[in-house]
């Protein structure tokens, strides 16, 4: 095969983050193959939740299973008199949604056959990089060659490298589809993070907080999901499974059925930024991409693809560009300074609620949601600049009780070196 002959891209997988890819830099023109362990039409394992006003902005509301618009979160200790004022509730006023990842699915894929995708089956597990192109080389023994390749194989990439190999937090979780002896929570409600801990002894206080995340999936089927935010040292399936059927039947609810079982294992929440200076690029979980403070990745990879597919396709013009150049200007667009700099102050945040018990942890919770609805959204689906962020953080800190201002002044681990990385962001 030729150079001229070469396909522009090759993607390393076949799930959203490839496809959203995949598809973007064929609309621009290129030709792109994707290589995947399993074929395109393999239905996608996990399922993918969204605000309203992200799948509102990216015109693919139609795509939802759910949408929810009764959005509430608890922060108050918890108790089983209904009305006590440690059940009250936290109004979101915002929609949420749940895509239909079969739909979702579909779509991608109809996306990337309008663009004309070449598709291919097998594990990458050799690459071999030249000055105009790369090679992948299957388990099988079959080649694959681009003037650029993207791993998008999630977040355990095969051959982007990392900057740092410091522990990873991970979040994890434990879910049950079914029904119930009795509703767990409000008719047509979804419950972002319900923190309540009364049906905890004192002794489990002291322990990894958890949180309920859970919602009305209609016709008497609910879904919850006992969740972690992210630790280094995670708890196991069975923590959480325990922590779970202990909350329910602490208000005398029981499992009558169960359709499905989740199993979130492992997402890390501060993976590092890849190393820039390689000739790949990543796309997705591989590329660092999730939000280290609230685990959404989904709209944030629908929605910064075609400017990447952009700069790929600009930097594709000149056909002697290296492919190192080439990668360097995928990453330029991927992680611009800014983006860095947000990233560090992200883990920051991260790096303090891991160290928060529980008491700690609804009193932080309760103050940032009491931020004006467009800063508190805007942090949790990352499209606040910079100094927007900087600017709500500070006032959620000035209106925070003093035990949330002592826990975020006091450094006992990485967070000074997360501070220093948001001033010198290329250090």
């Amino acid at each position: 095969m030729t150079t001229k002959e070469l396909p522009d891209v090759l993607v390393l997988g076949a799930g959203p983050a490839g496809m959203a890819i995949a598809s973007a830099l064929g609309k621009e023109s290129l030709k792109v193959d994707v290589l995947s362990p399993k074929g395109p039409d393999e239905p996608w394992p996990n399922t993918y939740g969204i605000w309203g006003n992200e799948v509102d902005q990216l015109g693919l509301e139609n795509l939802l299973e759910h949408r929810w618009k009764n959005t509430v979160s608890f922060f108050g200790n918890g108790s089983l008199k209904e009305h006590d004022f440690e059940n009250k509730p936290t109004q979101h006023l915002l929609d949420y949604g749940l895509f239909d990842k079969k739909k979702l699915h579909s779509y991608w894929l109809n996306e990337c056959n309008n663009s004309l995708i070449n598709w291919h089956q097998g594990f990458a597990n050799k690459i071999n990089f030249e000055q105009h192109k790369s090679t992948v080389t299957t388990d099988d023994g079959k080649v694959y060659s681009a003037r650029l390749v993207i791993d998008a194989t999630g977040y355990d990439p095969i051959f982007l490298k990392l900057k740092s190999n410091e522990p990873l937090a991970v979040q994890t979780c434990y879910g049950v589809v079914g029904n119930f002896s009795k509703p767990p929570l409000e008719k047509d409600q979804f419950v972002l993070m319900d923190y309540r801990s009364d049906h905890l002894s004192e002794t489990q206080k002291k322990e990894p907080p958890t949180f309920l995340y859970a919602m009305d999936m209609g016709d008497g089927k609910y879904f919850l999901e006992e969740t972690q935010l992210g630790l280094v040292n995670p708890l196991t399936m069975d923590d959480l499974k325990g922590r779970l059927e202990k909350r329910l039947a602490y208000r005398d609810i029981e499992i009558t059925s169960k359709q499905h079982e989740e199993l979130g294992l492992f997402l890390p929440m501060n993976m590092p930024i890849p190393d820039f200076k390689q000739p790949i690029l990543g796309y997705g979980g591989a590329a660092s991409m999730v939000h280290p403070a609230s685990g959404y990745l989904i709209g944030n990879v629908l929605r910064r693809a075609p400017l990447v597919a952009k700069a790929i396709s600009d930097a594709m013009q000149d056909k002697n560009l290296p492919t190192m150049l080439i990668a360097k200007k995928g990453w330029e667009s991927l992680w611009p300074t800014e983006l860095i700099r947000k990233k560090s102050l992200y883990q920051f945040g991260l790096e303090k609620l891991m160290r928060f018990d529980e008491k700690l942890l609804r009193e932080f919770f309760e103050s940032f949601f009491q931020l004006p609805k467009n800063q508190w959204y805007g942090f949790l689906t990352d499209t606040l600049s910079l100094k927007e962020i900087v600017n709500a953080m500070w006032i959620m800190f000035l209106k925070a009780p003093w035990s949330v201002k002592k826990g975020l002044m006091i450094m006992r681990g990485r967070e000074l070196k997360m501070l220093f990385k948001i001033i010198f962001p290329n250090i």
